[in-house]
């Protein structure tokens, strides 16, 4: 198992701030062969990959029985593609021997670095977005208690480098920006919100199901909405990554809050003014709206 990480330096890559732990396997990943049937979780860090990961795997093993749930915990079910920390199989290893299909995959990546495999094999695509403010102050309590993050420094530090992009995985902005746009010409593409699964995570599924063409019983519904409940997977050891040891739960737990409007618990009022004018200048697609409180 990965044992506490040295915290990684941030860097420039084709335009995009990353860290050595997504970039020293890149020509394997970038040469990923998916298949038809993969589907692919795409977010920006910190906006519901976890939720999102688990509703998939039960929607299409829950059936399977208790031991699929039981054996293994989500990130080895839901491989991260781009991950590539020392002796650790690698996010694509992991996914090139899932013995499941369909192939669940979760990425952080912006839109342009995907593997084209994904849109040559015309694979689904699950993007998850949560609003600016709620994913910063995540990612700032993540940095905190993830040693395979760069130092976050103070909120106010923090901030101020996730509005310039200056975080792993880039611009907030351009990244839910630019997953946006990609869904407008590539069709099999899920975009959905973070609020929106908050405010009524059985509509959602309802929605997700129709995309996948699933059909499952009011029943395994029901299972499904009551194993992904934030308190279900906060005890769940198979997605609160507890055996994670590059991962400080003591300083912040993975499963911290799970609400929408934490935000306003962090931000001063002068920060959440300057946010407020920084984020019209980066957000001028009127169809793109996000709640910051439902």
């Amino acid at each position: 198992m990965m044992e506490e990480l040295p915290r990684p330096t941030l860097f420039d890559f084709h335009g995009v701030s990353m860290t050595k732990y997504f970039t020293d396997n890149w020509d394997n990943i970038q040469n990923f062969k998916a298949r038809p049937d993969d589907i692919l979780i795409a977010t920006y860090p910190k906006a519901g990959t976890t939720w999102v990961s688990h509703i998939l795997d039960l929607l299409y093993f829950g059936q399977t029985g208790p031991e699929h749930q039981a054996s293994r915990p989500v990130n080895e079910k839901v491989p991260f593609l781009e991950l590539s920390i020392p002796g650790v199989p690698t996010g694509k290893d992991l996914a090139d021997r899932l013995p499941t299909t369909p192939r669940l995959i979760k990425t952080h990546l912006p839109v342009q670095l995907v593997p084209k495999s994904f849109w040559e094999q015309n694979c689904r695509v699950v993007y998850v977005a949560r609003n600016a403010k709620d994913c910063a102050v995540s990612y700032f309590h993540f940095g905190r208690m993830n040693s395979a993050q760069p130092e976050p420094g103070d909120w106010s530090n923090f901030l101020q480098l996730f509005m310039e992009g200056k975080v792993v995985f880039g611009s907030w902005y351009d990244h839910v920006n630019n997953w946006w746009e990609k869904k407008q010409t590539f069709s099999n593409i899920h975009y959905m919100c973070y609020e929106d699964i908050t405010e009524d995570s059985a509509r959602e599924i309802d929605r997700l199901c129709s995309f996948l063409g699933l059909s499952p019983s009011a029943e395994e519904k029901q299972r499904v909405a009551a194993g992904v409940t934030f308190d279900a997977m906060k005890q769940n050891k198979r997605t609160n990554y507890s055996n994670t040891p590059c991962m400080n739960q003591k300083v912040s737990p993975f499963m911290r809050k799970g609400k929408v409007g934490d935000w306003k618990n962090h931000f001063t009022v002068a920060q959440n003014e300057h946010f407020d004018e920084d984020y019209k200048q980066k957000m001028k697609n009127p169809a793109l709206q996000f709640r910051t409180e439902v």
